[in-house]
């Protein structure tokens, strides 16, 4: 049986180059992998300002469908809810999901904020709301260096969900900033 092709989706203030270490493993086992970089953030200088989280959505839905057939999709941190949305969308292509640090959000991230763009917090802010326990300070700088700020449309709206087929979608959350039961909390 082949294994269904792969697409990494990361979180905020990040490209598909956050997941390089991992797609790089997984194309070393065989795997089909594709990582996504989500609309605004291409680059510091892309235009952020009419972006939307039904943008981010419509290009992971794009992503699984250029796989041609059902796709394990894996979501980090603020990738989980357009992620959970494409399960709405369009989970009969959807073979499996992973939440990594993240889950199956429904509503807006930050529904009242009010800029064009979010930046990459300082590093204590950063510490603060993030564990990043497990980096090495070579990985933080690289992150600092290529964060891109998040658009901030993206934050403030939330997807309709309107397909209850999204809830037979198999999906495994991936703890690793937080405890289980922080998450659960959380969700």
């Amino acid at each position: 049986m082949i294994a269904a092709p792969i697409v990494l989706v990361p979180g905020f203030w990040l490209g598909a180059w956050a997941w390089d270490e991992v797609a790089g493993a997984l194309r070393a086992d065989g795997h089909d992998v594709t990582a996504v970089t989500l609309p605004g953030l291409e680059s510091a200088d892309a235009d952020r300002s009419t972006i939307t989280m039904s943008d981010h959505v419509d290009a992971i839905c794009e992503a699984v469908a250029a796989a041609g057939r059902p796709t394990v999709l894996a979501v980090h941190s603020g990738a989980g809810a357009p992620g959970y949305a494409v399960t709405d969308r369009i989970p009969e292509q959807i073979a499996a999901m992973v939440y990594v640090d993240t889950g199956p959000a429904k509503g807006a991230l930050d529904p009242d904020f009010d800029g064009v763009e979010s930046p990459l917090p300082s590093p204590e802010e950063l510490q603060e709301a993030e564990n990043l326990d497990g980096l090495t300070e070579e990985q933080l700088e690289t992150f600092r260096q290529r964060a891109v700020p998040e658009p901030g449309a993206a934050l403030r709206e939330a997807a309709e969900l309107t397909n209850d087929a999204r809830l037979d979608v198999p999906s495994t959350v991936v703890c690793t900033g937080f405890t289980s039961d922080q998450y659960k909390d959380a969700l």
